[in-house]
């Protein structure tokens, strides 16, 4: 039996490395992950042809611009790479019978609701990050419907940079530290979403359509950056603080809060609790460090 050709774009990214991680070469897929270098998303006209080259049963795109605050002045760039190369995977997709799940944002939403938003919530971004990543959804709802979208909020890994591994650090050399109290959401350890993405692709359902996943619970950054502390064994003072005390370039949604009822539903999964999911990602860092 022909194992199945995954293709993975943002192969060294946080959820690229633990698909890495958790997938092997063998009997279910061959494997392909694409970096930078392999693959440009800012020159959206040569997408398609290195696509071509590796003639792939799945794509998941996960690679994107993400430096929300340096998207306000590469606006072009951003775009590019956000929409305009994800128009074009969309179209090879579509062509091609292959299989597409592409991994967006929960910064298609204006953030103003203090609610578990579904995938049925009005879509609004308020930074140029939000509204590139939702042009990219649009995209490839117009160009390749049989596609899964999937959205997700403040992810973390031990591969990477990401705010976990940027409080440890903070912690470990200050003794105080303050961190916004007033942006309200649910962390995702790319982990669990990597496990979600093999369970579609492995053992289905294929069931097209947009879906939420985040870790279950609701933290504030300042909640987050406490848990982290506790958890590390650290003695760091962390001090609660409004978004208007640490002005960014790009506006932040103040509620993320994602509703995973449908991604449950439909592929039979148990979402974790962040806090299990935070010590369970820790706790392998630990390991790795030893």
């Amino acid at each position: 039996m022909k194992a199945l050709k995954i293709l993975v774009t943002g192969g060294s990214g946080q959820l690229g490395s633990e698909l890495r991680d958790i997938w092997q070469s063998g009997d279910i897929a061959d494997l392909v992950f694409l970096d930078r270098q392999d693959l440009d998303l800012s020159h959206p006209e040569l997408v398609q042809s290195v696509l071509g080259v590796y003639h792939p049963d799945y794509i998941v795109h996960s690679a994107a611009f993400t430096a929300v605050d340096l998207a306000e002045t590469e606006v072009d760039l951003a775009n590019r790479v956000n929409h305009l190369s994800t128009l074009e995977i969309s179209k090879y997709a579509k062509s091609r019978g292959c299989r597409l799940i592409y991994i967006s944002t929960d910064y298609v939403f204006p953030g103003n609701a203090d609610q578990a938003l579904d995938e049925n919530y009005p879509t609004d971004p308020i930074n140029v990050y939000g509204r590139t990543k939702r042009s990219g959804e649009e995209a490839i709802e117009q160009n390749c419907p049989d596609a899964i979208i999937i959205r997700t909020s403040w992810v973390y890994s031990t591969f990477g940079k990401n705010f976990v591994k940027t409080m440890m650090n903070l912690m470990k050399s200050r003794q105080e530290i303050s961190v916004v109290s007033d942006q309200i959401g649910s962390p995702t350890y790319a982990r669990d979403l990597a496990e979600l993405i093999e369970h579609i692709v492995v053992s289905g359902p294929w069931v097209p359509g947009t879906y939420h996943y985040s870790n279950e619970g609701r933290a504030s950054w300042y909640d987050f950056a406490v848990k982290i502390r506790d958890v590390s064994g650290l003695q760091c003072k962390v001090h609660p603080i409004p978004s208007s005390s640490f002005p960014t370039p790009a506006k932040r949604p103040h509620f993320s809060l994602l509703d995973k009822g449908k991604v449950r539903t439909t592929f039979g999964i148990n979402v974790p609790q962040w806090q299990d999911s935070l010590e369970r990602m820790m706790a392998k860092l630990s390991e790795r460090s030893k």
